[in-house]
Formats: C-alpha cells, sequence, structure tokens
C-alpha cells in the first residue's frame, strides 16, 4: 500500500511538472514566428547585408567596403578614367564612358568628354538628326531638304528632322506637292477665287454690310465708355483716398511753412519765458494737420495700409528697424493680418513721435526713404501728396 501510495505521489509531481513545462517549449517558437522590425535608413544611406544603415558614395566614386558600425563612413573610391557614376550610389563598379562612333561613318562626333560624374555626351554633325530606332539605339541620319513647290516649316535641329508643306495654292500628290491649277478634289479648298459646287456668285448684300457696320459703331461707342468710365471711377477712388482732414485745413490763409515758422518761433518764446507764463505760449490746437509733427499717427497708418502690397509689409517694418520679437509679438496677439500689420507700424511710429498721437517728423522722412528703396516710389509720392511734403 506505501508503495502504491508513493508511486502516486511521484506520478502527480512530474504532471504537475510537466504542465507547468509544456507551455515553456512554445515560447521560443512563438518568438521565431513574430516578424523582425524592418530597418528603415536615412535618405542617402543604405541597408548592408549585415543590417547596418551606411552612407552612399558620391558621384564619381564607388564603394570599396561597407561601414563597419553606426557613425562610421563606407569606404568610397574615385573612379578611374574612362568610368564615372553620375548619383549617389554603392556599386562596386563604375560605369564605362559611352564612345561617340566615328564622325566618317556615323556622322556623331563628341559635344562634351567624360567624367567621373557625367558620360560622354554626343551629337549628331550639322546636317544630320538623331533618328530613334528603339528605346536604347539612335543614329543620325541626314536631315530632309524641302522639294520643289514645298515650304519648310521647322528647321533641322541636332535631335529633330526638317519639317515641310506645300506652298500656298499647291497639294500634296504622292510625295511632291503640285500647283493648283484646276480645282480638283484635293484642291477646293485652295481655290478661293471660285466659289464651292453648287452655289452661284452672290454679291454682297447692301443690308447685310449696313448691319455690320451698326454692330461695328455700337461696340465701338462702348468700348469708349468702358474706358472713360473706369479711368473716372480710378480718379475718384484716389481723390477720396488722398482726402484727409489734414487737406481740409490747407484752405488756411497761412502756407505750411508759414504755420512750421509760427510755431517755432512760438517755441522760442516759450524757453524765454518764466514758467508761469509758458500756457499762454503753447502752440494752438487748432494748427492746420499740413504741419509735418501734425500728422496723426493713426491716419498716417491706415493709409500706408490702403497703398502698400500686403506681401511687402513685414519687409516695410524690418527696414523701420521693429524688431523680429516686437513683430511676432503683434501676430500673436492680433489678427486678423491687417491688425498685425497696423500694430508693427504703431510700434514704430510711436517711437520718439510727440504725445497725443501725433508722428514725429523724422519719422516719415524715414519710411518715405525706405519706401523708394523698396521700389515703392508710388507710395511715397502718394504720401507726399497727402500731407503736402515738397
Amino acid at each position: 500500500m506505501m508503495e502504491g501510495g508513493v508511486q502516486r505521489g511521484r506520478w502527480r509531481r512530474k504532471t504537475l511538472v510537466g504542465t507547468f513545462l509544456l507551455p515553456c517549449l512554445f515560447i521560443p517558437s512563438l518568438a521565431l514566428l513574430k516578424p523582425l522590425e524592418e530597418v528603415t535608413c536615412d535618405h542617402g544611406d543604405y541597408l548592408t547585408d549585415s543590417g547596418i544603415c551606411c552612407n552612399k558614395c558620391s558621384p564619381g566614386f564607388k564603394l570599396i567596403e561597407d561601414c563597419r558600425g553606426m557613425n562610421q563612413r563606407s569606404t568610397c573610391k574615385p573612379c578611374p578614367p574612362g568610368q564615372y557614376t553620375d548619383q549617389m550610389n554603392y556599386f562596386r563598379n563604375c560605369k564605362s564612358c559611352k564612345r561617340c562612333k566615328s564622325k566618317s561613318s556615323y556622322h556623331e562626333v563628341e559635344e562634351s568628354g567624360c567624367e567621373s560624374t557625367r558620360n560622354t555626351i554626343c551629337r549628331c554633325e550639322k546636317g544630320y538628326y538623331r533618328y530613334k530606332i528603339d528605346s536604347e539605339t539612335t543614329e543620325c541620319h541626314q536631315c530632309k531638304k524641302c522639294k520643289p513647290g514645298e515650304m519648310e516649316t521647322r528647321e533641322c535641329t541636332h535631335e529633330t528632322n526638317t519639317v515641310c508643306k506645300c506652298r500656298e495654292n499647291y497639294y500634296r500628290v504622292n510625295n511632291g506637292c503640285e500647283p493648283c491649277k484646276n480645282c480638283t478634289t484635293d484642291c477646293e479648298h485652295h481655290c478661293s477665287s471660285l466659289p464651292p459646287k453648287g452655289e452661284d456668285i452672290k454679291a454682297p448684300h447692301f443690308g447685310e454690310e449696313y448691319v455690320i457696320n451698326i454692330v461695328c459703331g455700337v461696340v465701338a461707342v462702348v468700348l469708349v465708355v468702358a474706358v472713360i468710365t473706369h479711368m473716372v471711377t480710378k480718379w475718384s477712388t484716389k481723390k477720396k483716398l488722398l482726402e484727409s482732414p489734414s487737406q481740409k485745413a490747407a484752405a488756411s490763409p497761412e502756407s505750411c511753412e508759414e504755420v512750421l515758422i509760427h510755431s517755432e518761433e512760438a517755441s522760442v518764446s516759450v524757453k524765454a519765458a518764466p514758467p508761469s507764463s509758458v500756457r499762454e505760449h503753447e502752440q494752438p490746437s487748432n494748427l492746420p494737420d499740413c504741419v509735418p509733427f501734425e500728422i496723426k499717427i493713426h491716419d498716417m497708418i491706415y493709409t500706408v495700409l490702403d497703398l502698400v502690397p500686403v506681401m511687402q509689409m513685414k519687409q516695410l517694418v524690418r527696414c523701420l528697424g521693429v524688431k523680429e520679437r516686437e513683430i511676432e509679438q503683434a501676430e500673436v496677439d492680433h489678427r486678423p493680418c491687417r491688425e498685425a500689420h497696423y500694430q508693427m507700424l504703431r510700434v514704430w511710429a510711436e517711437r520718439g513721435s510727440r504725445a497725443g498721437g501725433m508722428l514725429h517728423w523724422p519719422l516719415l522722412q524715414e519710411l518715405l526713404e525706405q519706401l523708394k528703396k523698396m521700389n515703392l516710389e508710388w507710395v511715397a509720392e502718394e504720401l507726399e501728396t497727402k500731407y503736402g511734403i515738397q
């Protein structure tokens, strides 16, 4: 009994061990069944048989030995004379250079010799063109000459043959051209002096000519009216653009130069007077806007935005000294693009300008100079006209 129990216990232990070991036998098999990840190399590299990405050889070189590990270079060697490679490669041998065929028998001449990076270039000699026999074989054939009654429509080149056609009042007969002496079936379209068969010659009707003349006259009048309307509309739009409060104030009896002189005299008197009387000599607030340093920043910026092409706005503000971080900040904080450009110009205009939103005179001069350097002279002229700058 005891021996039977011991045997049963051993059998149970063996069964448990086999149960746990059986899956382990399949694990390596499953690992072998799992597909390996495909190795991809960077552009300009190639995968070796050992699974390493190596750099290709440059044009004009051939591969001698693969690289031996990552971050190591392949061993390349220049092509010997008479051989070439014209692309990045990992060829063990260079290509043999082409030899142009004999000029006397094949009429082929060398246009450029073989180099380590380029094959020989051959062309047909003058008076011959390259005739394609198949996708890889060509021959130099003599250029065709137009026959009597034909005219040349395309000259012979190294790659194409001459193209001929029948002259006026000639028609094609077999491989030549014959004159149209009689209106035969092959030549009816050349007989312009005779009517088509089955129709009589009719003089043009007077009424038809009259209608044609009226239609032509109406079309001419419509075109003239359209041109005049376009010019008037363009002039009116330009006039509205140039109108501003500064131009309305120009009706003052004093000119821009006189007002500027008076304002300078007033500033001198302010410096000489005691502090208590400064307010009495301050410049009046109702001076005309034509005074250069009285240009309103807001009005000037929108005028510039209307005139300068959108694609050149960032170039303009860079030329005016606006920093890149200020340009980027304006693009982040303001949408759409027009508002961002407004903020960029505002950053520039408020540097050194007077309080109250008035543009400093030297800044306007700087703006005009930069516009002219950017080949935007017409924009500078519009601003000079609008603000009365001589």
